[in-house]
């Protein structure tokens, strides 16, 4: 057996599998957290809560809770998708590219809900990007 290539020692895309595992979660987080924060209602873009003059500032932004809202459940749904994603870029290395597009799309388009206050973002377009550029042993 020494000397073949096996699965084993196929090698996997660690540096991809964590920087994209790191952004999923900082993804989840701050759209859970967003999400939490605009089904409250507690914006500080509405409502008169604590503004003053700025009252009313998300209609002239065209944006309300209602939209903030399912921002934040779009990113919440993008970090759960990473997430998955980094998983079984670790388990599946072989469909290394596979999971590197769909962790790099996702990260994307977390991208609209300030995806895990961009920093989350960054490091799962970083890590699909190392993923897809993976090459095994």
């Amino acid at each position: 057996m020494r000397g073949k290539f096996t699965m084993q020692n196929a090698g996997k895309p660690s540096i991809g599998f964590i920087l994209s595992l790191v952004g999923g979660i900082l993804i989840f987080v701050s759209s859970a957290i967003s999400t939490i924060w605009f089904a409250v209602g507690s914006s500080p873009f509405g409502y008169g809560d604590f503004w003053g003059m700025m009252t009313g500032f998300h209609s002239m932004m065209g944006f309300n809770n209602d939209y903030l809202l399912g921002f934040s459940v779009l990113g919440l749904v993008c970090g759960v998708i990473v997430v998955i994603g980094s998983f079984l870029l670790n388990l599946r290395p072989l469909e290394h590219v596979s999971w590197g597009v769909i962790v790099l799309v996702f990260s994307a388009v977390s991208l609209v809900s300030m995806g895990g206050w961009f920093v989350g973002a960054a490091l799962g377009i970083a890590g699909g990007a190392f993923a897809i550029a993976w090459r095994s042993r």
